[in-house]
């Protein structure tokens, strides 16, 4: 049996939860370099990366749904469950990266780590929902 529409797509996210973020991280902390933190542009960047993930998620999800049509309106009460399941697990890697952020601010840390945590934490978040998602659809719940 084939990939499940939705299997796909959490494929294609946790390809972007990976891709994206570490291209950005290698541009913006190779700037630390040469400038510290609290100087490094990394607003535009972000920014940047941010807009590149939702689009090309978007794209690649419409790309799939154009290979596969019959299957791309298919969503069934295991692919709902797995859903969910991979959603909870990815809360709590989000939920640590908020606290970590919070760490940050409180312990004075300038804004470029407390950004690049919060970014970091839902990069993370993607990738763990994603990869939570693939394992069950080939091990179960």
């Amino acid at each position: 049996m084939g990939m499940s529409f939705e299997e796909k797509r959490a494929w294609i996210y946790a390809g972007m939860a990976v891709g994206v973020p570490a291209v950005y991280f290698v541009i913006v902390l190779g700037r630390l370099a040469d400038t510290e933190a609290a100087g490094v542009a990394y607003v535009g960047p972000m920014l940047t990366a941010v807009g590149v993930s939702v689009a090309a998620n978007i794209v690649a999800t419409i790309v799939a749904a154009i290979v596969s049509p019959k299957d791309a309106d298919k969503k069934d009460e295991r692919d709902t469950r797995i859903h969910r399941h991979g959603q909870n697990a990815g809360y709590y890697v989000l939920a640590a990266g908020a606290v970590v952020a919070l760490v940050l601010t409180m312990a004075g840390f300038a804004h470029f780590w407390i950004a690049n945590a919060l970014y970091l934490g839902f990069a993370l978040d993607a990738l763990t929902s994603s990869t939570v998602k693939i394992v069950a659809y080939h091990r179960g719940l």
